[in-house]
């Protein structure tokens, strides 16, 4: 079984939840633990884990040579990776480009390969029983769609090791936790009791019902409030004892996660 733990917006207790619910469910189950927020990965912070490198990821580049008629190349590159100045041989920036081949397609005499740039990381780890696999986008590099690609394709290729997979996506809804969200069979929406938390949370609502995946709330960081989320909502107390924990960089050991992870 697959369980997407997601959110709409950054802070609500995510990762903690994520690694606390892989934590429980490794008592008795193969667990791997994926964190796919490759641009601000914390899993293996909240857990202690020692993470070591597992590969490198690449993306395409073209590989110029600029000779004959290449004015107008740069207004073929919607990344702005191409810059002329007054007429001069162009200047290429790698760090801009997404690799998507425009400049290839216009400019076949002066774009005839490919060459590579190291985008970002895969990383891999284990303790407490859960296997444990992540990535991390390279500073400035714009796509980390490439990294999260790369971390399902290993996914895909490994599920049947596991009983359970908890992949912890990055918040909001954009592309690359769509991806993460697609091969789910069972999803945990995390937020917090306030206006942004509820109005972040309809949004991931709406991606959820788009996707056809079922799903159940998690509200962290509860402290009586009156909540109108409707049924099958699991609550996570606002403790200190969580906090301490948190803080320690350990799993959260408290009844309300282990409910969760019993409930899957």
């Amino acid at each position: 079984m697959i369980i997407g733990v997601t959110g709409g917006k950054g802070g609500t207790g995510k990762s903690t939840v994520a690694t606390s619910v892989a934590y429980y469910l490794s008592k008795d189950n193969k667990v791997l633990l994926v964190d796919t927020d490759v641009e601000c990965p914390n899993d293996h912070l909240l857990l202690g884990i020692n993470r070591k490198e597992a590969g490198d990821v690449n993306q395409r580049v073209p590989s110029f040579d600029f000779k004959g008629d290449y004015s107008g190349i740069s207004d073929v590159c919607e990344t702005k990776a191409i810059i002329t100045i007054n007429n001069k041989e162009p200047i290429f920036i790698p760090s801009q480009c997404n690799g998507c081949g425009a400049c290839m397609i216009a400019y076949p005499k002066i774009v005839k390969k490919w060459d590579k740039k190291q985008v970002g990381k895969i990383f891999s780890g284990e303790k407490y029983g859960i296997d444990f696999l992540s990535g991390e986008l390279k500073i400035n590099e714009p796509l980390s769609e490439l990294i999260v690609a790369n971390i399902l394709k290993i996914v895909d290729k490994n599920k049947g090791k596991y009983d359970y997979i908890v992949i912890d996506t990055a918040a909001g809804t954009h592309c690359d936790v769509i991806s993460s969200l697609e091969s789910c069979d069972f999803v945990l929406a995390v937020t917090e009791p306030t206006p942004l938390g509820k109005h972040d949370l309809n949004l991931i609502i709406k991606l959820l019902a788009r996707l056809n995946k079922p799903y159940k709330i998690v509200v962290n960081r509860y402290e009586g409030e009156e909540l109108d989320y409707g049924k099958d909502v699991f609550l996570i107390p606002y403790k200190k004892e969580i906090m301490q924990q948190y803080s320690k960089g350990m799993p959260i050991k408290h009844e309300s996660i282990k409910k969760i992870a019993e409930s899957l």
